[in-house]
Formats: structure tokens, C-alpha cells, sequence
């Protein structure tokens, strides 16, 4: 009892120690919003250290992550795959064209997971042909935004603002803000942050495994010392009892002959008896 007290407060400290470890190296900015850790870190958590570009904010008011690319501005965080390197944003103004025209990922360790070609952006005076769909969210009264690609001749009443490696140009049945913003990211330093997180998490499970394995071994041994003291104890009953019976046969036999002694004197006395009787009669004769 003693021994499975000490396994269960020793395994529970290591699981505490280990768990405070993993707090350090994942967090979140609030629920439901996507796990941060290596090589991602919240802004202001200089314990974490890193390159700023992986620098995560919290934004409070919206109960969002956000991460912030000078060429564009703030985006938020959708989701985060670190077995696929995914990072999955959303645009806060719901033009995610607008994104891919000002987007700069050249200076970020990030490029577009999705295959990327060419497109040019259109500025137009007049509306083109209902061939070409009008992207609503950079459009005005007047002037109209178009993707084109790059080999289209220009018409006259348009410009190209600029041509740029993105997933797709636009189409209305591509138009949700967060279709295509899905970035990912090659390898970033020496990953001994990432290293330390992945060991104390195996450490945790391995603390886990040997507590179960011990648990089990304990509980597989009193049944064993249970079973075993059964044994003697039955054993000890069997012994009483041969004893007792063996006190008792020689008490039952001495009784049994004394009553079959006692019936055969009664048996002789009435046998004399009765010669007697006879032996007055005949001499009354």
C-alpha cells in the first residue's frame, strides 16, 4: 500500500512538472482559437524567443489570433497544422484578393501552399465583357478591378496595376475571404525549442506508460499475496480439522465397544436367566 502511495505521488509530480513544461511551449489566446507553439510564439512572451515574423498577437476585442505582414497588415489565424506546416488565415475586410495584390511573401519565411501562376490586376474605366468577372471588393463607381492572365492583351479603358504569383484569380465562386490564404514555412533554426516541447512530451507519455505498468504490476501482486494467504489459510483449517477427526475415532470406537460390550452382558444375563427358570420348574416336576 505503501509502495503504490509512492508510485501514484511520484508519477503525479512528474505529470505536474511535465505538464508546466508543455504550458510553456504551447498556449492559446482564448478558446476555440489555435494552439501557439515553436516555432510560432505571442508577442510580448520573451521566453519564447524567436523570429519575430512568427510573432502571434492576441486581439482581445475580436477574441482572435492575428499575425501581422507589413506589407499588408493584420490577418487572422484560422488554424495551425504543424504536421503540414498550414498556416490557414483569415481577411479581417473580406477581400482576399486584396490580400494576394499587396501580399509580399518574399520577405517572410512563408509562400502560398497552394500552386501559384501568374496573374495580372486590371484597372479598368468601363466595365470588359460579362466574360470577364469584376472583383467587387476593389471595384468602384468608377473604375473596375480585373484578373487577368498576363498573355491577355490589354484593352484600351484598362491598366495593369500589377502581376503577381498567386493560387487563382478571381471568381465569383471562389470569392469567400479565406479560400487560398493558406500559408506554409520550411525549417526555421536550430528547432532546439522544438526539440525540448517534443521530449517533454514524450516524457509525460513514457511517465504515463511506466505509472500504468506499475499500477497493474502492484494490483497483479496482492491478488497473488491474497490468493496466497487464502491458500494458507484453508491449509491450516484442512490441518485443524484431520486433527479433530483424528481425536475423534479412537473417542468413537471406545464407545461403540463399550455399548457392544454392555448389550452383550445384558444378552448373557437374560440367557442364564432363563436356564435357571427352567431348571426350578423340572425340579418342581
Amino acid at each position: 500500500m505503501h509502495a503504490f502511495t509512492f508510485f501514484i505521488l511520484f508519477f503525479t509530480s512528474i505529470f505536474l512538472e511535465t505538464q508546466a513544461s508543455d504550458e510553456n511551449c504551447a498556449t492559446m489566446c482564448t478558446h476555440g482559437t489555435p494552439h501557439i507553439q515553436f516555432p510560432f510564439h505571442v508577442r510580448g512572451q520573451p521566453e519564447h524567443g524567436g523570429d519575430p515574423i512568427y510573432e502571434l498577437d492576441c486581439n482581445n476585442a475580436t477574441k482572435t489570433t492575428t499575425i501581422h505582414f507589413p506589407s499588408y497588415g493584420d490577418l487572422v489565424v484560422k488554424s495551425i497544422s504543424y504536421d503540414m506546416k498550414r498556416l490557414d488565415l483569415l481577411d479581417p475586410k473580406s477581400c482576399v484578393h486584396e490580400v494576394f495584390l499587396n501580399l509580399n511573401l518574399s520577405l517572410t519565411p512563408f509562400q502560398y501552399y497552394y500552386v501559384v501562376k501568374e496573374h495580372s490586376y486590371l484597372n479598368c474605366s468601363v466595365r470588359l465583357s460579362p466574360s470577364f468577372s469584376e472583383i467587387p471588393c476593389l471595384s468602384g463607381s468608377d473604375y473596375h478591378v480585373y484578373t487577368v492572365p498576363p498573355s491577355l492583351a490589354v484593352p484600351n479603358s484598362c491598366k495593369v496595376v500589377k502581376t503577381v504569383l498567386i493560387p487563382f484569380g478571381y471568381s465569383p465562386y471562389l470569392s469567400d475571404n479565406s479560400f487560398g490564404l493558406g500559408l506554409t514555412w520550411g525549417s526555421v533554426g536550430d528547432g532546439q525549442q522544438e526539440t525540448e516541447c517534443f521530449t517533454m512530451a514524450h516524457v509525460k507519455v513514457v511517465c504515463i506508460a511506466i505509472f500504468i505498468f506499475a499500477a497493474a504490476a502492484l494490483r497483479k501482486l496482492k491478488i497473488y499475496q491474497s490468493k496466497k494467504l487464502q491458500h494458507l489459510i484453508e491449509g491450516k483449517d484442512q490441518v485443524q480439522v484431520e486433527k479433530l477427526l483424528g481425536d475423534y475415532k479412537p473417542l468413537k470406537l471406545e464407545t461403540c465397544c463399550n455399548s457392544d460390550l454392555k448389550q452383550g452382558n445384558s444378552q448373557g444375563e437374560t440367557v442364564l436367566d432363563i436356564r435357571i427358570m427352567k431348571q426350578h420348574k423340572m425340579q418342581a416336576m
